[in-house]
């Protein structure tokens, strides 16, 4: 068992087609939105503290949770969870063959009879699951809350990132990282396995785009935040099922354009989200709300499967997380909004399709 704690650290950086026709609409409105705004900057630091716990179960000794995962009640109901409802603590397990690390929150009041909903975090190139903890705000939801911890990439300094981004470590599966998170949470904890989502900042937040399109027989939705979607090594994404998507981005993101670069391989936004509109067969036009004075989001819905597509642009917004309780990045933060709210509104009622659990209940009776 590994204990040790991980400090916060300023989050860093991840394409798809462009389609003229909708991104002339969506910045016609855009552009009445944006009109005459200014804003602070964020500021303030914070760092977590997690305590001690035992390493989660292995996912090569995991034992099966056919008939559980089938009632979307994991293996590991009615299992001492190994930490306190309410405490974060720096959690080990293995995949393929390395050692990695999680920081896991139980939500207050967590209870081994009852499967709870997960929260899969994501961190920006540089930074830890316990510093993109200490200004989410995602320890408030009613989930189990998963940071996941990346691996020591490529270019400047010892910078921990994920897999699909042009400076990801080599030969770092952090989709079967993923894979094998999961199959530990369940194992030691009562996990609701029809309600799983990620989230993440940055290179984070580009790589649950990728889980999106990898494992979406075990993801229910996402929600990318200042997304690096560059996509390095999976240029093609052709998920199982339409996959609800929530993302934020701010308009005026220095780190990752809004308007995306080509030459850094990295997408327009609206673009991005063009592409899952298409995916999963939206309505062609958006609803426009102007949610606040520096936020307007785009809803498109009648998806296929009611797997609709939300986009929230901050205006002004920097390369930050809405609501940040301390430091997420440079340029504006607004606090017209939480993104932890917004998007766990989106999220919170979103299922996997009980076909997959099914399918994986198949598949642990005969390995």
């Amino acid at each position: 068992m590994s204990t040790t704690t991980a400090s916060s650290a300023p989050a860093g950086a991840g394409g798809a087609r462009r389609r003229p026709g909708r991104r002339a609409a969506l910045l016609a409105a855009l552009a009445l939105a944006v009109s005459g705004f200014t804003g602070p900057l964020g500021a303030t630091t914070a760092s977590a503290a997690p305590a001690p716990a035992p390493a989660l179960s292995d996912a090569a000794t995991a034992p099966s949770a056919g008939a559980h995962r089938y009632l979307a009640r994991s293996a590991g109901c009615g299992t001492d969870p190994g930490q306190a409802p309410g405490s974060s603590v720096l959690r080990t397990l293995t995949s393929d063959g390395r050692e990695r690390t999680v920081q896991l929150h139980l939500p207050d009041g967590y209870r081994s009879d009852r499967a709870w909903p997960v929260v899969l975090v994501f961190h920006g190139r540089g930074n830890t699951g316990a510093g993109t903890e200490a200004f989410a705000g995602l320890d408030a939801l009613p989930a189990i809350v998963a940071y996941g911890n990346g691996v020591v990439g490529t270019g400047d300094g010892d910078r921990q990132a994920w897999e699909g981004a042009p400076y990801s470590a080599p030969g770092v599966d952090d989709i079967a990282y993923t894979d094998d998170l999961l199959d530990a949470l369940e194992s030691d904890l009562c996990v609701d396995t029809r309600r799983v989502y990620a989230t993440g900042k940055s290179n984070g937040a580009g790589f649950t785009g990728i889980l999106a399109c990898e494992l979406s027989d075990r993801i229910a939705a996402i929600a990318p935040v200042a997304a690096a979607f560059y996509g390095t090594g999976h240029p093609d994404c052709a998920p199982q099922r339409p996959v609800p998507v929530i993302e934020f981005h701010g308009t005026a993101d220095a780190t990752i354009p809004y308007d995306g670069n080509a030459d850094r391989g990295l997408p327009d936004i609206q673009d991005w989200a063009g592409d899952w509109v298409d995916r999963n067969g939206c309505a062609t036009r958006p609803r426009v709300e102007r949610t606040a004075d520096d936020v307007t989001t785009y809803r498109w819905t009648r998806c296929d499967r009611g797997a609709d597509v939300t986009h929230v642009a901050v205006l002004g917004g920097g390369h930050t997380w809405p609501g940040e309780d301390s430091y997420s990045g440079g340029g504006y933060a607004t606090h017209s909004i939480e993104a932890h709210e917004v998007m766990w509104e989106f999220l919170h009622d979103e299922r996997l399709p009980v076909r997959f659990l099914a399918e994986r209940a198949g598949q642990g009776a005969t390995s």
